[in-house]
């Protein structure tokens, strides 16, 4: 799970000291490490807005402990590796992400095995690219998924051994957030959405979450807006992109209009040592680390 700066629960305490190091210009950015995260969509049987996957993070995490994030996480050398591929080929790839063909393969293909990995969905089906997996809940699928999570084994062998190809014509690339500059963990990460495949069901198998939830976009920021839940500025962003979006369809067809340029959230300290974080259109302050916040209500 990877995304922008940390929020109030998850801060460090050297922030503060680390944002005036890097305005003294005593403070050498870390390089970001390239990494993707999906917004996982199911539509509601009652007609409301679509429902998204959320994890929390937990509180013994060095990085954003006690947000709540989407499932991703850092591309693995593995990534790179030749894997069965279905949907757009990697030219097409390449020029949408705008990355080198090989990166390219390697995003796309960590957001399928971090979501695989940290909700148990998997984006995949026959190698012709006419079907989808409809069931990953079996003792096979989860040895498989402790194996990814161990790095015994790369998600391309997985899916050749399966006789599946990684379908990557179920992602829409919405956004490219990079984490600020004055964070020791820094990451260079591509957001994209999918729809939930018919038949398959997430489940709270992250060991890097305590807590799994599916949350409309409007429950979701007003719960962020009551302080009932912290995120990482791309977080709660990706979700308000989300507002006006009825199915989930909706917001995958509108994804192919969105600018990919990257965004990096900056850093300022107000009177009160509280660090400010700006990006297009918002502040988030980020005060002195409290309790993770209460469970929100609207969580099911």
């Amino acid at each position: 799970m990877s995304g922008g700066a940390g929020g109030a629960a998850g801060r460090p305490p050297g922030w503060p000291e680390r944002v005036r190091a890097l305005a003294r210009g005593e403070l050498a950015p870390v390089t970001p490490r390239r990494a993707a995260t999906v917004l996982l969509l199911r539509d509601d049987a009652s007609g409301g807005p679509p429902a998204v996957h959320l994890l929390r993070r937990r509180t013994s995490m060095a990085f954003a402990a006690g947000v709540y994030a989407f499932p991703g996480g850092g591309v693995d050398p593995r990534d790179e590796r030749p894997v069965r591929w279905a949907g757009p080929d990697l030219t097409e790839w390449s020029a949408l992400l705008g990355v080198e063909p090989a990166a390219a393969q390697a995003v796309v293909c960590a957001a399928v095995r971090e979501t695989f990995e940290e909700s148990g969905v998997l984006l995949a089906g026959p190698a012709d690219g006419t079907g989808l997996v409809e069931d990953t809940t079996g003792a096979d699928w989860e040895a498989d998924r402790n194996a990814l999570v161990r790095h015994d084994v790369a998600f391309a062998e997985i899916l050749d051994r399966r006789g599946l190809a990684l379908r990557s014509d179920l992602l829409r690339p919405c956004a490219r957030w990079v984490t600020p500059e004055f964070e020791e963990r820094r990451y260079d990460t591509w957001f994209f959405l999918a729809a939930l495949p018919a038949g398959q069901r997430t489940r709270d198998v992250s060991g890097e979450a305590d807590r799994t939830v599916w949350l409309t976009a409007p429950d979701a920021v007003a719960a962020f807006d009551r302080g009932e839940l912290t995120m990482l500025p791309p977080t709660i962003t990706m979700l308000r992109d989300l507002l006006p979006y009825g199915r989930a369809a909706d917001a995958l067809a509108a994804a192919g209009g969105r600018d990919l340029g990257p965004v990096m959230a900056t850093a300022t300290l107000d009177e009160a040592g509280a660090v400010l974080l700006s990006w297009p259109d918002h502040v988030q302050a980020h005060p002195e680390p409290g309790p993770v916040p209460a469970r929100p209500k609207a969580e099911r």
